[in-house]
């Protein structure tokens, strides 16, 4: 359930904190989860050029997500 991944923690597969959840954006139509919206991002995030909301919160495209439990992993070179 979305819900539960808010506020937990996302880590590359290369050991690099990210961030934490703050939101979840889903496709209208089909449910699908899109991007995981950052918060507290680390400086490592802006170095690596994610895209961001209108409001300057950096997105995950969801497609880089490698597993998910105690934290998200992310496969970094999706992100590039």
């Amino acid at each position: 359930e979305g819900s539960s991944l808010l506020g937990r923690l996302v880590v590359s597969n290369k050991g690099r904190k990210l961030g934490e959840v703050a939101d979840l954006i889903f496709d209208a139509k089909s449910g699908e989860i899109l991007h995981i919206v950052l918060k507290n991002p680390t400086d490592y995030v802006n170095k690596i050029g994610l895209e961001k909301t209108k409001d300057g919160q950096f997105l995950v495209p969801f497609s880089a997500v490698l597993s998910i439990g105690d934290f998200i992993i992310i496969a970094e070179e999706e992100l590039v």
